[in-house]
């Protein structure tokens, strides 16, 4: 199974693609694949990953059309998929229950993929140094031996993918592994913003919340529109450095108020 969506958000997003592959117990398979029209509008950074469009679905049915032959075709199958348990999972169930469904998993059997591949494949400094050092890392978690290592790993790196094309999101072509500090900062980006990642820049290089009920909203929007939020910030046990960002927004737009932490 495999649904594609709008947004990131799977507890208000609408499924725009499902693909349902099923496989029955002599081995033959069944797939069912159909556009679904979302209700809403497709986000420009959604449709460059998956490539759907509104005009795509705009005379497909909704969701709520389809759902209970959906339903049927599922049957009491067991369900896997890539990241299935912790998107394509709840996106389908919030999608059922907006359809007063009962889309219940008890019974049934659920295999994350992609579980399966992060736990059987390590993305771990150990095995990244055998990866690309071809030897194991004697004394890991010294402090010294992790640091050599992780320099060993970075000039394998260097000299295995310095030619190696990468395709971007967009379906940009780049090289973006060469001996060059300003390169590889820029295809390792890190959030120099706040660096416990609770407010991030967009692409527009706006401060957004990255968590809570404003997740994906501007700090400027959500303070002009609910400056009490900024008040239980300040009040709650965030970091220094989130502190400093939205104190700095916040004064940007009140620069007369009370609020003074």
């Amino acid at each position: 199974m495999r649904c594609a969506n709008p947004g990131t958000d799977v507890s208000k997003d609408r499924i725009v693609q499902i693909a349902v592959l099923k496989v029955f117990p002599d081995d033959s398979e069944v797939i069912k694949k159909r556009l679904i029209n979302p209700t809403i509008p497709i986000p420009v950074e959604a449709s460059n990953v998956h490539g759907i469009h509104d005009e795509d679905v705009v005379n497909e049915p909704t969701f709520q059309k389809i759902a209970q032959g959906l339903l049927d075709f599922i049957g009491d199958s067991d369900l896997a998929g890539y990241n299935s348990n912790k998107f394509d999972l709840p996106l389908l169930m919030t999608e059922f229950s907006r359809c007063e469904i009962d889309f219940n998993l008890e019974g049934r059997h659920t295999i994350d993929v992609q579980s399966i591949f992060f736990k059987m494949e390590p993305r771990t400094l150990k095995a990244a140094y055998k990866f690309y050092c071809g030897k194991d890392l004697v004394g890991a978690h010294d402090a010294e031996n992790d640091i050599c290592a992780t320099y060993e790993v970075l000039k394998a790196q260097i000299e295995r993918y310095e030619n190696v094309a990468y395709e971007e999101q967009d379906g940009k072509i780049i090289y973006p592994v060469k001996n060059d500090l300003e390169i590889l900062s820029k295809f390792t980006p890190s959030n120099l913003l706040d660096p416990t990642n609770k407010i991030i820049y967009d692409e527009q290089q706006r401060e957004i919340f990255n968590f809570g009920k404003h997740q994906g909203k501007s700090l400027v929007e959500v303070f002009r529109e609910d400056p009490s939020y900024y008040d239980w910030m300040m009040k709650k046990d965030f970091s220094i450095f989130t502190k400093k960002v939205i104190k700095r927004v916040w004064e940007s737009i009140h620069p007369l108020s009370d609020l003074d932490y």
